[in-house]
């Protein structure tokens, strides 16, 4: 009888401690040179990469009816989006749009793990675009390595200082772009160096040119893994279903390395040749052969690397794959995988999902272009006229979203016999996306009610379309 091989066990790393940090508060942080790679995931990475950079730097610069496509005007509380301009009053829509980004990472995460982070995350994005900078300067992952090795010359300053600065420009530029949706950007070209007129404007480009900077230069993966919330609280929104980045133990253990010559069965060896190539190209520096990781953000660069070996070992590939647990664990094939996409959590997500966003679109869609707002004089509630009428004061603040000038009738009902004043004559005029105070008062004889608090209501329609309009609840005194 043939000798039996003993059977394959995980192994667990060993944490060596140094006597000089034991004890320490955290630890030191040992820096991570990622390994170029090629792949169909490397290529989404540098796909999302431009298409997520062309958006953000492209937006300010577009216009829309002679100001930029995208502004968020802060001082004058105006939201411009495209043909959109949103107030305060349009908060709600805000929240329900918060409310869709959450539920959105919860199905995505649900469904894929940490796509979000691998692929569009800014603190990826950036760390990515610093690295192919520092790539470019100092070379690939050996030559970066010797060259912080090496001691301090020429030419090491001179290498390190056009990383540098290709990264401080890159930096600087992010955060002026970032202050060109609060600020128009072309006016921000000269705000951003005067003195007087843009301090504000100088503060925030650097404050966020110098996070760009120390985010995607420095910290990188210490982001991800310690700073982040989202790395901590993951498991929770994961279920055995969930396609996440994984390593078919049973297939590449026993690892070790061997002659591409060598049939892996006969030597009692599994497909893993231990070349370590899926963790020098990882991000965060991870072991994904370890299982399962919170530092783990899904980028799939270790599937790519290890394709690349098993290519050369004239293996099939797939020892590291997006895979779920419940098919590494035989409980279903891998091309059920797709079948078990629509489970019971992931459809409730995406029913409540489809119908907040249908119930956003449509109230953007049949959102009226103007609005008002009533407010009491708190000053002088009631008084009575010369004429011996009954009187209240009021101010209607007339918002028109509209990016045309239009004018507007405003009349009130409620109590018989109610006469409307108004300070500006009706038609009321309001300029572009902007707003108008215009004080009105309310009268009526006194020998018509007796006193008390009565509800009134104000209705504000279009001059050439009286038919629509929005009303407004309020409240007459009589004495």
């Amino acid at each position: 009888m043939a000798e039996s091989q003993p059977r394959a066990r995980k192994t667990v790393p060993v944490i060596a401690v140094d006597q000089e940090t034991e004890g320490a508060l955290y630890e030191i942080r040992k820096k991570i040179y990622p390994r170029s790679v090629e792949g169909k995931f490397h290529y989404w990475r540098v796909a999302l990469v431009w298409i997520t950079q062309l958006v953000f730097y492209g937006l300010p610069w577009l216009t829309w009816n002679d100001r930029p496509a995208v502004l968020f005007d802060l001082a004058a509380r105006k939201f411009y989006i495209f043909g959109l301009v949103f107030w305060p009053q349009d908060f709600i829509l805000l929240s329900i749009l918060l409310i869709i980004s959450a539920l959105s990472l919860f199905l995505f995460t649900a469904v894929g793990g940490r796509l979000w982070c691998g692929y569009a995350c800014p603190q990826t994005v950036y760390t990515e675009i610093f690295l192919w900078v520092e790539k470019w300067i100092e070379g690939d992952r050996a030559k970066r390595m010797k060259l912080d090795q090496a001691s301090w010359g020429p030419r090491k300053l001179a290498i390190k200082g056009a990383k540098q600065a290709a990264w401080i420009a890159i930096a600087m530029w992010t955060g002026f772009t970032f202050v060109g949706y609060f600020t128009p950007i072309r006016e921000l070209i000269v705000e951003v160096w005067s003195v007087t007129t843009g301090p504000w404007e100088t503060f925030w480009v650097l404050f966020y040119g110098f996070a760009t900077y120390g985010n995607a230069g420095y910290l990188r993966e210490q982001v991800c893994k310690y700073m982040c919330p989202y790395a901590r609280f993951q498991s929770v929104m994961f279920d055995p279903d969930t396609l996440i980045v994984t390593y078919d133990f049973k297939r590449g253990e026993p690892r070790g390395p061997r002659n591409k010559k060598v049939n892996p069965r006969e030597a009692g060896l599994g497909d893993c040749v231990d070349c370590g190539i899926c963790v020098q190209v990882c991000p965060t520096g991870i072991d994904i052969r370890n299982g399962l990781q919170y530092e783990c953000i899904g980028c799939g660069l270790c599937v790519d690397a290890c394709n690349q070996v098993m290519d050369k070992m004239s293996y099939p590939h797939g020892l590291i794959r997006y895979s779920t647990q419940n098919a590494m664990d035989g409980r279903y094939s891998e091309r059920g995988i797709v079948s078990h996409i629509a489970r019971p959590r992931t459809m409730i997500y995406t029913t409540v999902l489809l119908a907040i966003t249908v119930t956003l679109a449509g109230i953007i869609w049949l959102r009226q272009p103007f609005k008002m707002n009533v407010i009491r004089d708190r000053v002088t509630l009631v008084r009575e006229t010369e004429d011996g009428r009954i009187e209240n004061l009021y101010r209607l603040q007339i918002i028109n979203t509209a990016e045309q000038p239009r004018q507007f009738l405003v009349r009130a009902d409620g109590v018989d016999g109610l006469a409307l004043k108004t300070e500006a004559a009706q038609p009321i005029e309001v300029a572009a996306a902007s707003s108008r105070i215009v004080p009105v008062s309310l009268l009526i004889d006194p020998a018509t009610a007796i006193p008390g608090s009565y509800k009134v209501k104000f209705t504000l329609s279009p001059a050439d379309k009286p038919e629509q309009g929005v009303t407004e609840k309020s409240s007459f005194l009589v004495r």
